[in-house]
Formats: C-alpha cells, sequence, structure tokens
C-alpha cells in the first residue's frame, strides 16, 4: 500500500483500544547526509511535514484540540532505545530531523537539496501517525533505517538496493525490539508524554 493511502487514524486508534501505552515504529529512509550511510539507524527528535492529502488530526470536525508537538518523540523511549541498542553493539544516530514527503514518488534533485537544508532524513510514513498518537496521548518513537542516499548526491536511487539494504537492517532492528521492547512494558506508564 502506498505510504499516502495508508489509514493512520484506524491504525493509531486501534493500538490505543488494544491498550498501547507506547508506539514504536520502524521506517526505511533516505539520507540526506553524508555522515549517515546506507545501514544508520537514526532516532529522530524532530520532524518536518510536507505531505499534502494526509487527515493530520482525530479534530476535523466542529471540536478543535490543539497538542504541543515542540518534542514529537518520546525522550524516555529514546533513552531506552539508545540503551537497547548499546546493548546489542548498536549505536544510533539521534537528534535528528525526518523530512516526511508524501510519495509514493522519489524527490527530484531540487527538492532534495532544498530538503538537505531542513532535515538529515526523508520518508514517507511518519506523518501523520506522530501527531495523531500526540494527540492520544501515547509515547511515540522511530526507528529510521537508512536505505539509500537521496538523489542529491548524485546517485540514482535503485529500489533494488534500498530493498537490499532494508533486509540487511531489519536483521538488526530485530535484536534491538528484542532488548527494548521488554524495557518499555516495565516503564511506559513512568513517562508523562
Amino acid at each position: 500500500m502506498p505510504p499516502h493511502r495508508v489509514n493512520y487514524r484506524a491504525n493509531i486508534d486501534a493500538l490505543v483500544t488494544l491498550g498501547a501505552e507506547a508506539i514504536v515504529t520502524v521506517s526505511s529512509v533516505g539520507s540526506l547526509r553524508e555522515e549517515l550511510p546506507p545501514g544508520t539507524l537514526v532516532l529522530p527528535d524532530q520532524f518536518v511535514d510536507f505531505t499534502k492529502q494526509r487527515p493530520t488530526t482525530f479534530f476535523d470536525g466542529g471540536r478543535v484540540y490543539h497538542v504541543s508537538l515542540a518534542d514529537p518523540f518520546c525522550p524516555d523511549l529514546t533513552a531506552r532505545a539508545v540503551d537497547s541498542g548499546r546493548a546489542r553493539g548498536v549505536e544510533f544516530a539521534a537528534g535528528r530531523t525526518y523530512v516526511c514527503v508524501e510519495g509514493p514518488r522519489f524527490s527530484t534533485r531540487a527538492e532534495s537539496r532544498f530538503f538537505r537544508g531542513l532535515a538529515d532524513v526523508i520518508g514517507m510514513t511518519l506523518v501523520p501517525e506522530v501527531t495523531l498518537a500526540r494527540e492520544r496521548a501515547v509515547c511515540y518513537l522511530c526507528v529510521a533505517m537508512v536505505t539509500d542516499f537521496d538523489v542529491w548526491a548524485e546517485r540514482p536511487v535503485e529500489v533494488s538496493e534500498i530493498i537490499e539494504q532494508m533486509h540487511r537492517n531489519v536483521t538488526r532492528m530485530h535484536g534491538i525490539l528484542t532488548e527494548l521492547l521488554p524495557r518499555i512494558s516495565r516503564s511506559a506508564s513512568s513517562c508523562h508524554c
């Protein structure tokens, strides 16, 4: 399913209905930085939204509800992810900015150069999920797996290379999630997101 067609509201509501107190997402992204090569695992702490057609709130009817997104990602979950990575010998690139685009197409070279001035990684699935989680007062963490350099690097993006890197990233993420999830279940109620 293309990223702009995902029913993010239904997904978040289903998780909340099932009692989720924390959401950890794993996302494939392109790198906008030389120092974040394919294979890097990124923990963003900010995002920039360049989506166009997605419902971004649960409150689009008569009722208005303003939610702060100054710090959109849970600092407690981020710290636990860093600890879990270290326990598995993996270092994260933390404190980075994720620019979310509509998709499903990749960026033009001009767009990619523009986005480099705003963010460190580029993906298609973070927004509106992160904002909807905040509206439901659920802790949220995104682990962004770099699969390629975005087109600013003057190398064409090959889907086969992205898929190959994604498979390598998934193997490492399995170990990290095995370490992280028990840490979350013991402490999710102590966070104040």
